[in-house]
């Protein structure tokens, strides 16, 4: 999953990037509304950090535009301000979630958990295809209960194909989900998570069928 994170003050800045690389998000930062702005306007995102007080433009401006563009990622606002009309006029601008500073790093984490399974299962903790089954908050995934042992980036991987499942996802998708904006990616990087992928999942009664010259397509084996 990737996410972007717009605030200005380089040691909360420095502090989230770290915290949700931690935990196996691709991250990119913006530390001015106008970069905040040209990010989301030129690339994806699974949720969007936003400090309110950002210089050149503030949060709210962001959010009014990416709002404006018809842009859904869910967005979470960070300010220093703890009046009502503040919050209200965030949310009514299109925000989902509020959170005042100073706040606990570990209640911000469960909050952009909880954005990403509202916006990709529906609110579940779980992903369930038969009988694999990924804990996204725990970044696990068992088949038939027994763990599987996979690396961050084949976790990235699979809960992309995971939450598209039956239907086709590219090299390209699953690289800028995976991949912060320049982060070096090999050129068979994508390939070889999947191979790997194909062969832990067997016993799962699932496979990822490569669309030559599409992507990759997770789905039961005709003959179940």
């Amino acid at each position: 999953m990737r996410i972007l994170i717009a605030e200005d003050y380089p040691i909360l800045a420095n502090g989230l990037i770290k915290a949700f690389k931690a935990a196996d998000y691709a991250v990119d930062h913006a530390g001015t509304g106008i970069e905040a702005d040209n990010l989301i306007a030129s690339e994806r995102f699974d949720v969007i950090i936003l400090d309110i007080g950002l210089p050149e433009i503030d949060g709210y401006e962001v959010l009014k535009r990416l709002r404006r563009r018809g842009c859904k990622t869910p967005v979470l606002l960070l300010t220093a301000h703890d009046a009502v009309q503040d919050r209200v006029k965030g949310l009514d601008l299109g925000a989902d979630d509020y959170l005042t500073k100073p706040y606990d790093l570990p209640e911000l984490e469960a909050r952009v958990r909880a954005l990403i399974r509202r916006g990709h299962s529906g609110g579940s903790a779980e992903l369930t295809h038969g009988n694999l089954v990924l804990d996204m908050a725990g970044r696990r995934a068992t088949v038939n209960q027994a763990p599987l042992e996979l690396s961050a980036r084949e976790i990235g991987v699979l809960e992309i194909l995971m939450l598209r499942a039956g239907r086709v996802v590219s090299k390209e998708q699953i690289a800028e989900q995976i991949y912060s904006l320049g982060e070096e990616v090999g050129a068979n990087a994508i390939e070889v998570y999947v191979h790997r992928l194909r062969k832990k999942i067997e016993t799962a009664a699932l496979t990822i069928r490569t669309i030559r010259g599409l992507g990759y397509l997770l789905e039961k084996p005709k003959h179940d």
